[in-house]
C-alpha cells in the first residue's frame, strides 16, 4: 500500500462558559463536518502561531493558546497520516466571523452535551472525542511542552 503525504495539523478548542466552539466545515471530502477550528501548519510556521492563525482565519476570533491536549497520530479518511497538535484557546479580541468559502456554520456547544454529535457528524470522530475527554476531564498539558518562549 502506498500511502499519501504526512501532513502536519493544528487545531484548537475554544472554552468559554463551559462549552466548547465547533465549525462546520464546506469543503467537498468533510462537507457538513463538524471539527475544531483546524488547519494545516505551513512551511516553516511555528506551530502556535499557526494554531493561532487558523482560529483567525476560520472563525474572526483572536486567541491566546493556554494548554495543550497533546499530539495525535491518525491516517485521515483522504488516507493521509495526520499528526495534529491540539491546543485550548481564549479568545482574546475579534468578532466571530465564519470564513465563508471554508466553513458553513458554528455554533456553541456544552461540554456535558457534547455526546449529542454522531460520530458520521464529526470530522474524525475518534480523535474528537479523545481531545473532548481531555478537555472535560482537565486533563491539559502546559505549552513548554514544545519549548517555546512564551511572552
Amino acid at each position: 500500500m502506498i500511502q499519501n503525504e504526512i501532513v502536519l495539523v493544528v487545531s484548537t478548542t475554544i472554552v468559554q462558559d463551559g462549552k466548547v466552539l465547533m465549525i462546520k466545515e464546506k469543503k467537498a471530502t468533510v462537507k457538513n463536518k463538524w471539527n475544531f477550528p483546524s488547519g494545516h501548519v505551513e512551511k516553516g510556521e511555528d506551530i502556535i502561531e499557526a494554531a493561532c492563525r487558523e482560529v483567525k482565519e476560520e472563525t474572526g476570533l483572536d486567541v491566546k493558546l493556554t494548554h495543550t491536549t497533546g499530539i495525535y497520530n491518525f491516517i485521515s479518511s483522504t488516507d493521509h497520516q495526520v499528526i495534529l497538535f491540539h491546543f485550548i484557546g481564549q479568545i482574546t479580541g475579534g468578532f466571530l466571523s465564519l470564513q465563508e468559502e471554508e466553513i458553513a456554520d458554528c455554533k456553541w456547544v456544552n461540554l456535558s452535551n457534547f455526546k449529542s454529535f454522531k460520530d458520521e457528524e464529526l470530522r474524525e470522530a475518534k480523535v474528537i472525542r479523545q481531545i473532548h475527554d481531555a478537555v472535560k476531564a482537565e486533563k491539559l498539558y502546559p505549552l513548554e511542552l514544545f519549548q517555546i518562549k512564551l511572552n
